[in-house]
């Protein structure tokens, strides 16, 4: 059977949420932004319905899907428990929801011309809200330091993940993707954060680190990432000559704790007091600490702080500071609202499947480079690896579109790994070997074994057609590049095209 409406599916899923915008005020807007979410749910799930499914098991993809329902649903059983305000619980819950949702969606054996689909809308999207998020925040906002909170894109270092893939993994280069990454270095510049420069050199040094499977090869990579730094460069330099402004701000900011009486930076010492009072609530009973305080539970800057914020806020203000969504520290907040039993288990499983799908990566491209589908790996890799690098600043799962963006990476992270692993060799175990071996006669192999020998076509084994793994190695996944005419490949492989 085939899904005629599936293309449009995966744009209606996409888009809609790439127009979210942060209210002005707390107590309206609110139905503009949920208008944004009803197309995407009902997307989201029609995907889901015709979407092919696994028949091989796989540990990783079971780890990391029973650790997301343990979060999202278990969160259900510190609702009950605490009895949070029912309106703040679905909302910092819904962006968790769309995180699952997006994981479903991604986390199956899509055909490789399906995938591209997905891999170009999320770059479409991701574009769409760095220049919508950009706009709107300076429509609707007074000076710089006022602007400076409503002009980042929530998928920011996202976007920038899969642009440095391009640049220094895959080595392709284009008047718009350079235009496109510089003008995301504009916005970081603009917003005076420096956990955006911070995330955005992490990725870096990811991207190296996926480039350069060996110590040898770490000189070439910085050759090849010597584009995206003087591009960083040259958009800083020029920033810095024609925003005198944003120059100075900068230099408030990095020189913040010089200018205060306590000597400590305010921004510091506020994320620390939030997760103070978010770890004090957890640890405060029994039951607290292994169900969670539950989402949307309210919390405040714990009294330990105030010392340190002398001269920068009064003591009534500081005491009449009362939030409820999402926190500034991912990893606090998931045991905050989730405790031992719902929350910690989702991180450290996403963690956990980062670490590996890195360290494969990097071994299949040093063993098997032309390998299908592995490009697909890579971006994904670069994508989630972006929500690491947003929580340094902030809660990557907060906004709804983000927690959306991260649930597909993820999905589309696992699922390629999945089917990489079924088809190419594992990594090696390093095993200790004794210290006196007696050199051992190898017999005469009729050749060289290759990858893949003993089993199906290498293709084949991965569910794709074999017009589609000749052109991998040209880009043809990439979202930044042609797939090819969808003509001849839903001739050569129309049942997998079904999907």
């Amino acid at each position: 059977m085939r899904h005629q409406y599936a293309t449009l599916w995966v744009w209606i899923f996409l888009l809609p949420l790439a127009l979210d915008y942060k209210a002005t005020d707390a107590n309206t807007g609110h139905f503009a932004q949920f208008v944004f979410v009803l197309p995407v749910l009902v997307a989201g799930l029609s995907l889901a319905l015709i979407a092919p499914r696994f028949h091989d098991r796989s540990r990783l993809r079971t780890l990391v899907t029973f650790s997301l329902l343990l979060c999202v649903l278990g969160s259900v059983v510190a609702q009950l428990v605490q009895d949070n305000d029912t309106g703040n619980y679905l909302r910092v819950l819904l962006p968790f929801l769309l995180f699952l949702l997006g994981y479903v969606v991604a986390c199956r054996p899509w055909s490789e011309y399906r995938i591209s689909q997905f891999e170009r809308a999320l770059f479409v999207a991701n574009t769409i809200s760095l220049v919508f998020t950009l706009v709107y925040g300076m429509a609707t906002s007074g000076g710089l330091e006022e602007v400076r909170y409503r002009i980042i894109s929530v998928t920011l270092l996202g976007l920038q993940g899969v642009l440095l893939h391009e640049f220094v993994v895959a080595k392709r280069f284009s008047f718009f993707t350079v235009a496109v990454f510089a003008f995301s270095v504009i916005v970081e510049l603009l917003s005076v954060t420096r956990s955006l420069l911070v995330g955005t050199v992490l990725l870096f040094l990811i991207a190296m680190g996926l480039c350069a499977p060996t110590v040898q090869q770490i000189w070439r990579a910085l050759a090849r990432s010597l584009v995206a730094g003087v591009v960083i460069a040259s958009v800083a330099g020029v920033a810095a000559l024609s925003f005198p402004t944003v120059t100075q701000h900068w230099t408030q900011r990095i020189f913040a704790s010089e200018e205060t009486t306590t000597g400590k930076d305010p921004t510091t010492i506020t994320r620390l007091a939030e997760m103070r009072d978010q770890y004090d609530q957890v640890t405060a009973d029994p039951a607290t600490m292994l169900f969670g305080a539950g989402f949307g539970h309210y919390y405040r800057y714990s009294p330990v702080y105030l010392p340190d914020l002398a001269g920068q806020i009064s003591e009534n203000d500081f005491y009449a500071i009362r939030e409820w969504a999402a926190g500034h520290n991912f990893w606090v907040y998931q045991l905050f609202a989730g405790g031992l039993l719902f929350g910690i288990g989702m991180p450290l499983a996403m963690l956990a499947a980062l670490a590996i799908c890195f360290l494969s990566y990097r071994h299949w491209r040093a063993v098997v480079p032309d390998a299908p589908m592995l490009p697909v790996l890579g971006r994904a890799i670069m994508l989630f690896a972006a929500l690491p690098a947003t929580s340094i600043g902030g809660n990557p799962l907060g906004p709804r579109f983000s927690g959306l963006v991260f649930g597909i990476a993820l999905g589309l992270m696992i699922a390629t790994h999945a089917r990489l692993q079924r088809a190419l060799p594992a990594r090696p175990k390093r095993v200790r070997r004794p210290q006196q071996m007696r050199p051992v006669v190898v017999p005469e192999l009729p050749g060289r074994i290759q990858p893949g020998m003993g089993r199906a076509d290498l293709a084949a084994t991965l569910g794709i057609s074999r017009s589609a793994s000749a052109a991998a190695g040209s880009g043809g996944f990439g979202p930044l590049a042609s797939s090819g005419t969808p003509s001849t490949t839903r001739s050569v492989n129309r049942s997998n095209l079904a999907r």
